[in-house]
């Protein structure tokens, strides 16, 4: 769910040995260029039964295979659907019942990678009476390595975690009041997400997510011509970026022969990290300076010094990663600039939102007691069987060791915003928002980001003023944008009062209300 860093000393010490190691060879996988249709069936059944023990019960139209009926391991009933133009991947689903939100219909399964990488999924139809109509949305969150059933049940889901755990509540101010949205939980081994393929770049989780979408298509065709976004939060801010780079990459140049067309029209990303040279950079200002941040100073005098003499050492380092990015010279990057934001665990207060005390012994690791609450729900015998839910799986709000493969292979430092220009010159919209309380990927960063970033219309969006921005007849925030065609904008950058890391739990009705417009291509002005 969000940006949870494992220490400074830590990481360090796993760093050590990390570039010690040999680098792992990538994942390859055999080609089936060279079978016959017959054989290429007998391939796909074999492995799929090897792996799932499941049984085939036909196939359906020439190019997407379905398999009406099949059984697992854990003994949970799914619909397969399979893709002859990816043959090492398939897409189990099913429908829960009684569980979230009555309201919308789910469905819920796996994305089958080969044999050793299964990415769990909840989709939720919009609440209208015409979903078919409403936009299609991917939420990723971030860490990397936190579950996207947070974002679900925390957040912008049809329904919120409750009591402990035991049951969830209505969510009012879902997302699904406007779009229909699928909860991904990428890489392996996040949430219910499972198996021994080994993901520590934001490159390859993108090629997943392709994959992911070709076949949600094939089995939603309602959905093939509505608009597509991407959002997310936190890691997000890198994940996301890649993520459109790739689906844009591929609509141009079709990676089969019948790969669909994805409509992708925009890009939501809520205080994410995006580019470490400028973000880390703002901390010091963020938090030290007067009109840094909207609350109070967060370190003494001294801390504040200790904190900005640590800019130069991570912007040059920084740098050596974006010319010539590495796992050598990217490591230590990461290594260096976390250091500036070493200080906040020791302050006592919620990194998350800086208007809260964290007591982790009783708020728990990530400053929310909400996380405990969903590892209670989402590991319920009940609430697995109905999700369908690998056997041997625990589920867990974040992993922590997905979360230090990422940072030991220097995805962290990489300059990810240099991935957007390219898709805003051809039309991909951005909206780049973020609470003002949040520490962890604050404010001022994101907006010194899109300032910084050499694009065709940068000259215009400079010269654009930060404005208020209204949710209703209150002001909620500040708002920039650059808008060639009118709407909601092609660049636009949103700062949210009174929220923190997580923007649709500390502002439910004023993000639904951004996030409608957003999609819609509303003017927010």
């Amino acid at each position: 769910m969000r940006s949870h860093w494992i220490t400074a000393s830590a990481f360090a010490a796993a760093a050590h040995t990390a570039l010690a190691a040999p680098q792992q060879l990538a994942f390859s996988a055999p080609s089936f260029s060279s079978l016959s249709r017959t054989s290429l069936d007998d391939a796909l059944r074999s492995a799929w039964n090897g792996v799932q023990h499941s049984r085939p019960v036909g196939w359906a139209e020439e190019g997407v295979r379905k398999f009406t009926e099949v059984v697992d391991n854990a003994g949970s009933n799914f619909e397969l659907i399979q893709h002859a133009d990816f043959p090492l991947h398939s897409l189990r689903m099913k429908k829960p019942e009684g569980l979230c939100d009555s309201s919308s219909k789910s469905y819920s399964g796996y994305l089958d990678i080969s044999d050793d990488a299964h990415l769990f999924y909840w989709f939720f139809e919009s609440r209208s009476a015409h979903p078919e109509k409403d936009p299609l949305v991917l939420w990723l969150n971030g860490g990397p390595g936190c579950s996207s059933t947070t974002g679900l049940l925390f957040e912008l889901g049809p329904c919120r975690i409750a009591d402990g755990g035991k049951n969830t509540t209505y969510n009012p101010h879902s997302w699904t009041e406007s779009a229909n949205v699928i909860f991904l939980d990428s890489p392996v081994q996040v949430g219910y997400s499972y198996g021994g393929k080994t993901v520590s770049n934001s490159q390859d989780t993108a090629e997943d997510i392709y994959s992911f979408l070709q076949l949600f298509y094939e089995k939603f065709p309602k959905f093939r011509d509505v608009d597509f976004h991407i959002s997310g939060e936190s890691y997000a801010g890198t994940y996301l970026p890649n993520i459109a780079s790739v689906i844009h990459r591929h609509n141009k140049n079709k990676p089969t022969p019948n790969s669909l067309d994805i409509p992708m029209k925009s890009v939501l990303i809520g205080n994410g990290l995006t580019n470490a040279y400028v973000q880390f950079a703002s901390i010091p200002d963020w938090s030290c300076k007067p009109g840094g941040n909207p609350y109070h100073p967060i370190f003494s005098e001294q801390e504040c010094r200790s904190i900005e003499s640590k800019v130069p050492t991570c912007q040059r380092l920084v740098d050596y990663c974006y010319k010539a990015p590495s796992r050598f010279t990217c490591v230590p990057a990461t290594l260096s600039c976390w250091q500036i934001a070493g200080p906040i665990q020791q302050s006592g207060l919620n990194p998350y939102d800086i208007r809260k005390k964290c007591d982790r012994s009783k708020d728990g690791d990530l400053c929310y007691k909400e996380m405990g609450w969903i590892e209670t729900y989402m590991n319920d015998p009940e609430v697995r069987r109905q999700l369908g839910a690998a056997k041997d799986v625990t589920f867990a709000s974040c992993n922590m060791q997905v979360n230090q493969a990422f940072q030991l292979n220097g995805d962290v430092s990489k300059n990810t915003a240099a991935l957007i220009p390219p898709l805003l010159e051809d039309g991909i919209r951005f909206l780049i928002y973020a609470g003002s309380a949040d520490f962890m990927c604050n404010s001022k960063g994101n907006y010194d980001w899109t300032i910084a970033m050499e694009w065709k219309h940068a000259a215009k969006y400079r010269k654009a003023k930060l404005v208020p921005f209204k949710s209703g007849k209150e002001t909620a925030g500040h708002t920039q944008a650059v808008s060639p065609d009118g709407g909601a904008g092609l660049l636009r950058y949103l700062e949210l009062d009174d929220a923190g890391h997580m923007v649709p739990f500390d502002q439910p009705e004023r993000s639904l209300d951004f996030f409608t417009r957003w999609i819609r291509n509303e003017a927010f002005e």
